[in-house]
């Protein structure tokens, strides 16, 4: 029996007579032969029909789903330095599926000149080119890295609602929808579960995507994204965090070296280096820097905080720490000599925000005085609230998104790049 072969794998078989299947990519014609070249989830094959059959092939429009039957052989001339012969008594070509109609764009050529439009509207068939498919295999060696790094640190695995009853963490901006008659709504991240679990494991993470109903129309933004969640107990403050965070981003980017390497070849990725010791710096001490006096950082500021980080320190990497209270959420953790300042950060990748998290509160009479100090009652957060009548470690945690990382890494002009089916203030298609 002549079993399947890919693209990857043909140079183990030269001599063999074996079977590629896939998308007829490309059909090229010449006078006395015909190349048929195959696309797999691995690669591309050159199949090479001699002239006397090659009209078999001639009707079949790309995009056809078939399989081959021929002769492995050495050619350094064809993709993998190898291709497949028809045998002498012709091809063997099954046709499995035909196209009902052609593509948005032509997925053979070698660079893409669609519109992002076209390319979003299309992207099923669109995201079949190697260049448009590629950086979703960074994507999943990313989280493979994640997850074999916080495994490594002996954090559990979560998987928490993303439908839930209140919308208590940021106020206006959430997705309401009717739950059997009652309200309810998208999450906007785990941090309640996740802060609730490191009364059960210590340490847990999760990977799942959070929902964000900001009116931002920007090459930056999503109303939907993938969240790389982890929240750690026992901690002293929120360096230790940031330690996490080192070693998730160092098992992120030897992931994708060892996982996409084919990937990274063919869109010309520069993986980053983490460096040993990721350079910080104080928000007070940023705003001086960029002699300005305001409570964030503008998309701006990043940029200009990121150039600075690799012309003082050589890093594509900056911990910005200390960010004021009152730009963080209630549950953080306050800097104790400097109580206007946060124990919390965020990390700059490459001149764009990557990462939020720092130290959380962890006793309950502290939550109900952080609410009682904004001016809210304490009613709509008891299920939260609870958590924290029972004894709770000092914790910390972060969060990462995933489209943001990948959009660096490939530095892509827009974050609807590197999101399979973008979901934002205008697109719920496809």
């Amino acid at each position: 029996m002549i079993h399947r072969v890919l693209a990857s794998e043909l140079s183990a078989h030269v001599g063999q007579t074996v079977q590629v299947s896939g998308w007829l990519h490309r059909r090229r014609e010449l006078k006395n032969v015909t190349f048929l070249i195959l696309r797999d989830r691995s690669g591309l094959t050159q199949a090479v029909l001699p002239g006397a059959v090659a009209g078999q092939s001639h009707d079949i429009p790309e995009e056809t789903v078939l399989s081959f039957v021929g002769t492995v052989t050495a050619n350094e001339q064809a993709p993998g330095g190898v291709e497949l012969v028809a045998p002498a008594e012709g091809p063997q070509v099954e046709l499995l599926s035909s196209p009902a109609e052609t593509p948005p764009l032509e997925i053979y050529r070698p660079t893409v000149t669609a519109s992002l439009p076209t390319i979003l509207d299309g992207a099923p068939v669109t995201l079949r080119h190697p260049h448009l498919s590629a950086p979703f295999q960074l994507t999943a060696a990313s989280i493979a890295g994640f997850r074999s790094a916080l495994d490594a640190l002996d954090f559990t695995e979560i998987h928490t609602p993303k439908i839930v009853g209140s919308a208590t963490e940021s106020g206006a901006n959430v997705f309401a929808l009717d739950w059997f008659g009652r309200k309810a709504y998208l999450a906007q991240s785990p941090q309640f579960f996740k802060q609730a679990m490191v009364g059960v494991f210590e340490r847990v993470y999760e990977t799942g995507p959070v929902f964000r109903a900001e009116p931002s129309d920007t090459a930056r933004h999503l109303a939907q994204y993938t969240s790389l969640d982890a929240e750690l107990g026992f901690i002293t403050d929120h360096r230790d965090v940031m330690a996490v965070v080192h070693e998730a981003l160092v098992g992120m980017v030897t992931s994708v070296a060892e996982r996409a390497a084919a990937a990274v070849d063919l869109l010309g990725v520069k993986l980053p280096t983490v460096p040993e010791q990721i350079p910080e710096i104080h928000f007070a001490d940023a705003m001086e820097l960029l002699g300005e006096d305001e409570p964030d950082l503008s998309p701006a500021n990043e940029r200009t905080l990121g150039e600075w980080a690799v012309r003082e320190f050589g890093s594509e990497f900056l911990f910005v720490t200390g960010y004021p209270m009152a730009k963080r959420p209630f549950y953080t953790h306050a800097q104790p000599d400097r109580p206007q300042y946060s124990n919390s950060f965020d990390l700059i990748f490459r001149g764009l925000e990557l990462i939020t998290g720092g130290q959380r509160l962890h006793r309950y009479e502290d939550y109900v005085a952080a609410l009682a100090a904004r001016g809210e009652s304490t009613e709509a957060y008891e299920g939260y609230l609870a958590n924290f009548k029972h004894g709770m470690p000092p914790h910390g945690g972060f969060a990462l998104g995933l489209e943001r990382w990948t959009m660096r890494l490939t530095e892509a002009d827009n974050l609807r790049r590197t999101a399979l089916f973008p979901r934002d203030l205008h697109r719920l298609t496809p």
